[in-house]
């Protein structure tokens, strides 16, 4: 299971990294210029051009991109040095539990943010929602150490609710393209 964390960490913290990277270049592009388009504003559902733009992706007063680079590197780095072989204090995942907490329920409200309340859907910001969930699940398998096999099962409904949760929200624009 240890391995399993290391490289939950690892990956899904890099690839979290490079999605907030990529979130916070768009957002500084459109400060610049208000009429600048994001690359991930794809149609009207697909739109992060829509989401930068609301008071959500600036919950504390600055772009929520930012907390991801922050978090998403110390996640990371966690990762690279678990698998090195690195034995972390307790301290270390006590915060790490307490991160991902956060992470994880900054997460859904964003999510229910996006799809009840804004309307539309950022796929960068969907990276991170994908990555966010198994960061924390793991982190908090290793922390409880459960004697559950069938960890990934959770992941796999937890992702399913999502989806139907997508569907159920933008059924309207789904069904019209049939």
């Amino acid at each position: 299971m240890n391995r399993i964390v290391a490289w939950v960490l690892a990956v899904g913290g890099f690839v979290g990294l490079v999605a907030s990277f990529v979130l916070t270049v768009e957002k500084i592009a459109l400060l610049k210029d208000p009429f600048y388009v994001p690359t991930c504003s794809i149609n009207p559902v697909l739109s992060c051009g829509s989401i930068m733009k609301t008071e959500q992706a600036e919950l504390f007063g600055f772009p929520n991109p930012l907390i991801g680079i922050a978090g998403f590197a110390v996640v990371t780095t966690l990762g690279v040095l678990l698998l090195a072989g690195v034995e972390l204090p307790s301290w270390v995942w006590i915060g790490l539990q307490v991160g991902t907490t956060f992470g994880v329920l900054f997460v859904h409200w964003l999510i229910v943010q996006s799809l009840y309340e804004i309307g539309a859907l950022c796929p960068y910001c969907m990276v991170v929602w994908a990555v966010t969930i198994p960061i924390f699940w793991y982190t908090t398998l290793r922390n409880i150490r459960p004697t559950f096999q069938y960890h990934s099962v959770v992941l796999i409904l937890w992702y399913l609710l999502i989806a139907a949760g997508v569907l159920q929200a933008f059924w309207f624009y789904w069904s019209s393209l049939f």
